[in-house]
């Protein structure tokens, strides 16, 4: 497959598809002629990929041309689109144009529609590697999992919820805190990761769930862990604002029969609909009231903070007295 589509803004599963992919191809005594490290944010060198992809490799094994900030699927310009669309078919099966981005590809564009036609038939790749939302604890369960299981790691299930909050979505310190767990064991236990890892990684909807699920203590533990690395005050509590106002939206038009996830969604100020699914879950059996007075404590704390109270002590006054 000539061309590899690789995006999402997991880096460092991008960086171990990459790696796996040249050392499969790649003979490591021709590297120098035949592996090329690209950056599409530097002008010419989208053009110079393409350029380089349509010639042969030298001696053995195959060429790979990596393309880091590919800007193929995302805002080509119409120039670079008519030498993309035009090299398509001209790149030989021993080579390998690699593009790499963050960002989703964008569907509108002519480049993503031909290369998505040519991957639709098998004749090019894409992998996609998005990191889970602060939101999504499943997903991030999943990263932690997946993870282990590429560095061939087994992880006890204590051991994953462990790793979730001590490291969250930092995909890449996830893997450097797997590889040093590594030598201690290939099975890590949750004890293990305390042991090695602690810390606590949160963010202000982390300190929204549990006070949802109404333990104060690990509400106060994220709100400090936050202040101390550096989050302003008044931007947690806003952020807190948004999410309990959103709760307080769903609730209440799950309470009038509302089904629709689309409508909730827009009335909720929610951006991705299928945030509601997991929000019915969290919300089931919790009236509306609750959320209302979540959101007066609140603008206590908002009011404490800017009469120059000290964070934790707004924090601890306002939200939990």
């Amino acid at each position: 497959m000539p061309i590899h589509l690789i995006w999402g803004d997991d880096a460092a599963a991008r960086d171990r598809a990459i790696n796996g992919l040249i050392e499969k191809v790649v003979d490591p005594s021709w590297a120098s002629l035949n592996l090329s490290r690209l950056d599409g944010a530097e002008a010419g060198q989208a053009a110079q990929a393409l350029d380089e992809a349509r010639t042969p490799p030298f001696a053995s094994g195959e060429r790979l041309v990596l393309l880091q900030r590919s800007p193929f699927c995302n805002g080509c310009p119409t120039e670079l689109a008519d030498r993309f669309e035009a090299a398509l078919t001209l790149i030989p099966d021993s080579s390998h144009l690699v593009l790499v981005n963050p960002s989703k590809p964008d569907g509108r564009l002519r480049t993503t529609k031909a290369l998505q036609k040519r991957i639709k038939a098998g004749l090019d790749q894409e992998q996609s590697f998005p990191l889970p939302a602060v939101w999504d604890g499943a997903g991030q369960r999943q990263l932690v999992q997946r993870t282990a299981e590429a560095l061939g790691l087994r992880l006890e299930p204590d051991a994953i919820d462990a790793l979730v909050d001590a490291i969250g979505t930092d995909s890449a310190r996830l893997e450097s805190e797997l590889r040093k767990l590594s030598l201690r064991s290939i099975t890590i236990s949750a004890d293990l990761v305390a042991e090695l890892v602690g810390g606590l990684a949160t963010n202000a909807l982390q300190v929204g769930d549990a006070l949802l699920e109404g333990n104060p203590g690990d509400a106060i533990a994220r709100w400090d862990a936050l202040i101390e690395a550096g989050e302003p005050a008044l931007r947690i509590v806003a952020t807190l604002s948004g999410q309990i106002r959103g709760w307080l939206w769903v609730s209440l038009m799950e309470q009038q029969g509302e089904r629709d996830v689309a409508v909730i969604a827009k009335a909720a100020g929610i951006g991705n609909p299928k945030r509601i699914y997991v929000m019915r879950k969290q919300l089931q059996g919790r009236p509306p009231q609750r959320f209302l007075s979540l959101l007066g404590r609140l603008l206590e704390v908002e009011a404490r903070l800017k009469r120059g109270s000290q964070p934790g002590d707004a924090f601890r006054d306002g939200l939990l007295g």
